[in-house]
């Protein structure tokens, strides 16, 4: 399990990093850093070329105090920064021989930049188009450049610390879940989108055949700004995610780095259509060795059933880690998050449907940096994290600390456990590509999802999701999805074959009756009416049975262990009984946690063992004695301390 903590080393004076790091490391049991490498930072003058003397030193202390790192290098980062992290001479204001990346109506996008106006707000800047090839020839040169510097022989593992990387931010320019008519519109990206087309159609007269057009070249044809044709739409969804695709693809060449790259996708926004045009976008099946990773930035989930599904969903698109969970930022987002609760609650969340680890963001306050790079906030930054801006642990270290050392002696087991689902949702992300358009059109992915999501957490079931297009439908008895006029032929082949195997498919919506070519196909269909439904049989599951709350269980394949967790909803009575059945056993337990918070169990031959228990949310004003009753044996904290059994370690009295 990947457990690690964000750390702005260029916001901090370089006297005080490996006090932080210290404390870090002391309070709160994590033992790797990541951390942005911002270009501005580094290349704030065109003319000189980048110095990343500051970087390797951050590193190599680092490695020195026993810590490992993963670097990211952007190019964009966010992290609060002027203009994103991008240097001021890459803007197309700054050089017209810059392509300015555009939306559906042919206007710049833009970002914050690095001037304020009267109020003291960052003026809008258009952004690069990525795949200009000015912009492109430069962000890949920094790329190369801040590679040779970090990936020496004694900074790279094994002798070294750095252990991964991770390229571009929640996306390209933080625009992951951006709508598809947001980008990209230049034409850098619609001679890119021309490519795709003639990828999947061979030649202008293959796609003139499906879409009834008579162009006599690709360059012809144009990308939908608004309602258009379900196929067009279709193209142009496949463009997103082949864009996005091709765009990191080729940073990552630049970067070479020796170590794993992972992303950090945020996850879908809440308006209609944005579920679908994350879902068309994010096709972690096609990344061939980029590794899939995802970020928080949505709301509270303890409080809001919209996030907690969408970052649920989030979770489950494909196996990865947690890059960004807010630990930090209060007054930037919401004051929930000033307690330790909210951020507790959304680790355990994240890592019940998936996650294979999570990241402390950001961890440690610092206080010292120009307006050059900031120009907007003040210190701290950020306002509320573990380790305060004078280096002291607030009481959130505790909060971290229990997780890290929980997940660092149960980590490896924890991810070996299966999760218990009941059934697994089908994704079709042509589909999606037409529903991000009209999310009222009968092919859509997103709201079919979301509606799935609500039923299986008001029965208290957990679920998977698959790519039909990608995906060997082999350990997943049930799969539900939606279905439209279309679908491949090959899915409807992939579906009809596992019902004949035995396996269940339930289909919502349209049955299909053409195949992607637009000819007749009703293989699919054929299948349902030949397979009677079956009876559903009681299995292993942990059971709601009072209280407000979500819970979710793992079980190990070979062992007699297994982990329950329970994520108590902001709403909450903070006493939540449950049922757990596992290997033939049943078990009555009574949880009582702050509202907002979370536990989680590891039960081992029927009995419980190592456990953590959230006491406290100072955002709700809600302190209880934390407790477990397991089948009639009660374990109390002292009031307001919260409850933790750690490899046999007795309670600790914690705050939060």
């Amino acid at each position: 399990m990947l457990i690690t903590a964000e750390y702005p080393f260029f916001r901090d004076r370089p006297e005080v990093w490996r006090d932080r790091l210290t404390t870090l490391v002391a309070a709160t049991g994590v033992k790797a850093v990541t951390t942005y490498i911002p270009w501005r930072h580094h290349q704030p003058d065109a003319a000189a070329p980048p110095d990343l003397t500051d970087a390797v030193a951050f590193v190599r202390l680092c490695g020195e105090l026993g810590l490992q790192v993963i670097v990211k290098p952007g190019p964009f980062v966010h992290a609060e920064l002027n203009y994103g992290g991008l240097p001021d001479w890459v803007c197309p204001l700054a050089d017209p021989g810059i392509e300015p990346q555009l939306g559906a109506d042919g206007a710049p996008v833009t970002w914050s930049g690095s001037e304020l106006d009267a109020d003291g707000s960052a003026v809008p800047w258009p952004l690069p188009a990525p795949l200009g090839s000015r912009f492109a020839a430069l962000a890949e040169r920094w790329l190369r450049e801040a590679g040779r510097a970090l990936f020496t022989p004694d900074l790279v593992t094994p002798a070294g610390p750095i252990i991964g990387s991770q390229i571009g931010n929640e996306g390209l320019f933080t625009n992951g879940a951006r709508p598809l008519s947001a980008y990209d519109y230049s034409a850098s990206g619609l001679e890119f989108f021309r490519t795709v087309l003639a990828r999947e159609y061979g030649d202008v007269a293959g796609y003139n055949a499906r879409h009834g057009t008579a162009y006599t070249a690709f360059a012809e044809v144009e990308p939908p700004r608004g309602p258009a044709t379900p196929l067009q739409h279709v193209d142009w969804g496949r463009f997103h995610a082949a864009y996005l695709t091709e765009v990191l693809r080729r940073w990552t060449d630049a970067f070479a780095p020796p170590v794993p790259v992972v992303l950090n996708l945020n996850p879908p926004a809440g308006d209609d259509g944005d579920l679908d045009a994350w879902l068309a976008r994010v096709r972690p099946e096609t990344w061939d060795g980029l590794q899939y990773g995802f970020t928080n930035w949505m709301g509270v989930v303890s409080a809001d059933r919209s996030a907690h599904a969408r970052y649920v969903i989030a979770a489950k698109r494909a196996a990865g880690p947690n890059m960004e969970e807010n630990w930090g930022f209060s007054k930037l987002y919401d004051t929930a998050y000033a307690s330790g609760a909210t951020s507790f609650h959304q680790t355990l969340l994240a890592l019940a449907a998936g996650a294979t680890g999570f990241n402390i963001y950001t961890a440690i306050a610092t206080t010292d940096w120009t307006p050059a790079l900031d120009a907007v906030l003040s210190a701290p930054y950020p306002d509320c994290p573990p380790i305060d801006g004078d280096g002291r642990p607030t009481g959130k270290a505790a909060a971290v600390k229990m997780l890290a050392d929980y997940f660092t002696l149960h980590g490896t087991e924890y991810l070996e456990c299966a999760p218990v689902t009941y059934a697994t949702w089908g994704l079709y992300t042509p589909y999606a590509a037409i529903g991000a358009w009209s999310p009222g059109a009968a092919e859509q992915c997103g709201r079919p999802l979301l509606d799935f999501h609500h039923r299986m957490r008001a029965a208290g079931r957990d679920y998977r999701i698959v790519d039909l297009e990608h995906a060997d439908l082999a350990g997943h008895d049930r799969i539900a999805l939606h279905g439209g006029q279309f679908m491949h032929r090959a899915v409807q082949d992939k579906l009809a074959a596992h019902l004949a195997a035995g396996g269940h498919v339930y289909l919502e919506g349209t049955e299909p009756v053409h195949d992607e070519h637009g000819e007749p196909c009703s293989i699919l269909a054929d299948a349902l009416h030949r397979t009677a439904p079956r009876d559903l049989t009681a299995e292993d599951g942990v059971t709601v049975l009072s209280g407000a709350a979500d819970a979710y269980l793992r079980i190990h394949p070979d062992h007699d262990v297994c982990y329950a967790t329970v994520l108590v909803q902001s709403d909450s009575d903070p006493v939540i009984e449950l049922e757990l059945r596992h290997r033939g056993r049943t078990h009555q337990i009574e949880i009582v946690a702050a509202r907002g918070g979370a536990a989680v169990l590891r039960v081992v031959a029927g009995r419980l063992d190592d456990h953590l228990v959230k006491a406290t949310n100072s955002h709700l004003g809600s302190a209880v004695s934390a407790s477990i009753r397991f089948d009639g044996e009660q374990i109390a904290a002292p009031p307001s301390a919260d409850l933790r059994r750690i490899g046999g370690s007795p309670i600790e009295k914690t705050v939060a």
